[in-house]
């Protein structure tokens, strides 16, 4: 018995696209494969021709979109640490949907191992991460800000506002790791 047609595929790296707002329900003809799919990827593409709004999340999976468009999900400026191997880099760049954030967004990674991404965080949903609050904590600290200045800025952290966190979690051991963005 085959699954449903229209189930979307499984992203190691972004689970649920739907609920990070990378892929909509949405129906329109589709650049790479041509056919017209309930859903749409609306992240970011990295490619020489305007594919806004044009892919859909099964031309991502299985590499199609990146190898007819040359095309990147994620900010092809980044690139994984030498502990991460290239195959997973791969993953992330090509076939993976990738999200939205003020500035470029970054992908962490975690023993070895991209992170999986889980949305935007504000300060309220963070305070159920304090293994996420910690990386933030130790992001702001590059800035030098005293620590009051540290703590109000992560109260500030908005969902759907500015600033903004970005919440990843390991796929191994279950730690939780963000960075957060404004304009």
């Amino acid at each position: 018995m085959q699954g449903d047609p229209d189930a979307l595929p499984d992203f190691r790296y972004h689970p649920d696209p739907v609920g990070t707002g990378s892929v909509v329900a949405s129906a329109v003809d589709r650049a790479c494969c041509g056919q017209r799919r309930p859903f749409t990827y609306v992240g970011p593409v990295y490619a020489a021709e305007d594919l806004d709004d044009r892919l859909c999340p099964w031309c991502i999976g299985d590499g199609r979109a990146a190898a007819m468009f040359s095309a990147e999900f994620t900010d092809g400026q980044w690139r994984a640490p030498g502990d991460v191997p290239a195959d997973v880099a791969d993953a992330i760049l090509h076939r993976t949907p990738g999200f939205t954030g003020w500035q470029e967004s970054r992908w962490m990674h975690h023993r070895g191992d991209a992170a999986e991404f889980h949305g935007r965080v504000g300060a309220p949903e963070l305070a159920a991460f304090p293994d996420a609050l910690a990386y933030l904590r130790s992001e702001a600290a590059e800035f030098d800000w005293p620590v009051a200045q540290v703590q109000e800025y992560l109260q500030a952290l908005s969902l759907d506002g500015q600033p903004t966190a970005y919440l990843f979690g390991c796929r191994h051991c279950k730690a939780h790791l963000a960075y957060s963005d404004f304009p």
